[in-house]
């Protein structure tokens, strides 16, 4: 069984649940008031200025110039590519720099970033990837999921970019990359380190249902 595959197995309960959490099932179902969508953009741009410390951390452990190039890529993609979705609906929602500056972090949303940071800096380049991973790979599972559930939810005036991004092909062959890059840097582990791996990747599936908790908490 591969790195990947194990993660995936352990964690298939824990995001079978994405898939029909409210906040999820409202983008899909195009239903989810514009209140709550628009404090989720808000706290995740913050979660995202974290998450690419992760990849930065990353890179400084790498133990190869693949491993240092794949993590200095994927700061450049997340800070001009991810983070442009986030910016565009902040146009269209009114959001302005001035009240994201202002907008206190929510706890689960702190507490998710220091999990990942300290994750990155106490173990190597695989800790690293293990914490990224749970984020990046579960947004593809649940835009693509969308679009098989509900084809055309990829239509809805506001939701339709947010699923069309992660439900993209490019964005699929993004984590193809990444998740390549796990086998390769775990392929001489151990089960000690795999099993490290693997709490990793399971803490951090975990938060990320925490985090569809919290903004589905907003303006209620």
């Amino acid at each position: 069984m591969g790195t990947m595959e194990r993660l995936l197995a352990a964690t298939r309960e824990i995001w079978d649940g994405y898939h029909d959490h409210p906040f999820v099932r409202g983008i899909r179902e195009g239903d989810l008031p514009q209140e709550k969508f628009r404090y989720y953009i808000i706290q995740d741009y913050l979660y995202l200025v974290e998450y690419a410390k992760v990849f930065a951390i990353g890179m400084t452990k790498a133990r190869s110039l693949e491993g240092m190039q794949l993590f200095a890529d994927y700061i450049h993609t997340l800070i001009n590519g991810e983070m442009d979705i986030h910016k565009g609906y902040m146009g269209r929602l009114g959001i302005t720099r001035e009240e994201i500056a202002a907008t206190p972090v929510a706890l689960d949303n702190r507490s998710y970033t220091a999990y990942m940071l300290s994750a990155a800096y106490e173990g190597g380049e695989a800790e690293a990837l293990a914490a990224i991973l749970a984020c990046a790979v579960s947004y593809e599972v649940i835009g693509q999921t969308m679009v098989a559930r509900r084809p055309e939810c990829v239509d809805h005036p506001l939701y339709g970019d947010w699923i069309r991004g992660y439900a993209s092909e490019r964005y699929r062959e993004e984590n193809i990359r990444l998740t390549r890059m796990l086998e390769k840097m775990t392929a001489d582990y151990g089960p000690a380190q795999l099993q490290r791996i693997q709490e990793i990747f399971v803490d951090c599936s975990r938060y990320e249902m925490r985090f569809w908790d919290l903004s589905w908490r907003a303006g209620s």
